[in-house]
């Protein structure tokens, strides 16, 4: 027993040195982790560089109608929200001593014509001098003249719309009395709506009258109303820098009332063959803008400089190339180099 116990021994501790047959020590096989990633490759696509400015409506026509002369109010011939047509008579002002001029003018003109073609008829058969005709005539001149102007200060007593329009407010009743310049009607017409805007000089360069646009109503949201440009001032607001340019829309059902805020699409140019890419693909790391691609299953990183945006979807000037497969999701898990696995 005690020469056989140490053979034993020596026996166990080679058995537990070596392992099993066959059996390799365990090596470390590990491999790097892969991002997954999704990947879209950069097509040249068109974009368009629009320019979002907020603007006020303002109805076409806006009038207030005064009293051309002193007197009171005989008959008012519409209500808050009648339609008017151009020259209608909206209210009537008593003018009687007017009236009594009116018919003085009148009745003195129609004598002067009645001796005149007398007159005529007298110097045709040579009764009469040349001389004498013609002062009759001098005469009837001068009355036409004085009947015109009776008429026209008659006609003062008359308040008349001066287009189509609907009214908006009445600030008088009638017998009530007015004097001359008082506002007595407020007349609107919004069947077109105009939306001024004020535009950087930055960007009033790319507009032109005649310029289709798109108008975007806070009240209606995700309705868009076509729209032009009608004007552009040829001089630049002083405390704003900015230049005032007006926008028509037509508005036959009234769905846009003058006050309403929107925000006016300016279309500034066209840009084929731009390389496009989302919004969210675009990382910006310690101020420097910058991209992931993915080639030969790594991401690298490519810094760019971007152009215009448009929507959820920026143009990149410098740093991408059409055929680039760009990361737009995981790109935030990645650095230069990181492996990817493309989903």
């Amino acid at each position: 027993m005690l020469t056989v116990l140490p053979g034993l021994t020596f026996f166990l501790f080679l058995c537990s040195c070596s392992g099993q047959p066959g059996e390799a020590n365990p090596i470390d096989s590990s491999e790097p982790r892969r991002v997954n990633v999704l990947v879209q490759e950069v097509i040249p696509v068109t974009v368009k560089d629009v320019v979002l400015l907020p603007g006020t409506a303002h109805a076409w026509l806006e009038v207030r109608l005064a009293s051309e002369t002193s007197g009171r109010v005989e008959k008012l011939l519409v209500r808050e929200g009648s339609e008017v047509s151009k020259d209608q008579v909206l209210a009537h002002i008593d003018v009687t001593p007017l009236n009594a001029a009116l018919a003085r003018a009148k009745s003195a003109f129609e004598l002067l014509q009645e001796q005149l073609r007398r007159r005529e008829s007298l110097f045709e058969k040579r009764i009469i001098s040349e001389e004498e005709l013609d002062r009759i005539r001098a005469e009837k001149v001068q009355a036409r003249e004085v009947l015109r102007q009776a008429e026209i200060e008659y006609n003062r007593g008359l308040v008349r719309a001066p287009g189509k329009a609907r009214v908006n407010n009445l600030l008088v009743e009638a017998g009530e009395f007015m004097d001359r310049g008082e506002v007595m009607i407020e007349l609107v017409n919004i069947e077109k709506i105009k939306f001024q805007v004020q535009v950087p000089e930055m960007d009033v360069r790319f507009l032109n009258v005649g310029q289709p646009v798109q108008v975007m109503v806070d009240a209606y949201q995700d309705q868009h109303f076509p729209g032009v440009i009608d004007f552009i001032s040829f001089k630049a607001d002083q405390s704003t820098n900015t230049f005032r340019t007006q926008v028509v829309v037509d508005n036959p059902q009234g769905e846009i009332r003058p006050g309403m805020m929107a925000r006016v699409s300016f279309q500034r140019r066209i840009i084929a063959d731009a390389a496009a890419v989302p919004l969210s693909a675009l990382i910006d790391r310690g101020g420097e803008r910058l991209v992931y691609v993915e080639e030969n299953g790594v991401a690298r990183a490519r810094p760019v400089r971007i152009g215009i945006i448009e929507r959820d979807r920026v143009q990149i000037v410098e740093g991408l190339i059409p055929g680039d497969k760009l990361i737009i999701a995981g790109q935030r898990e990645v650095e230069d180099g990181t492996p990817v696995l493309v989903q």
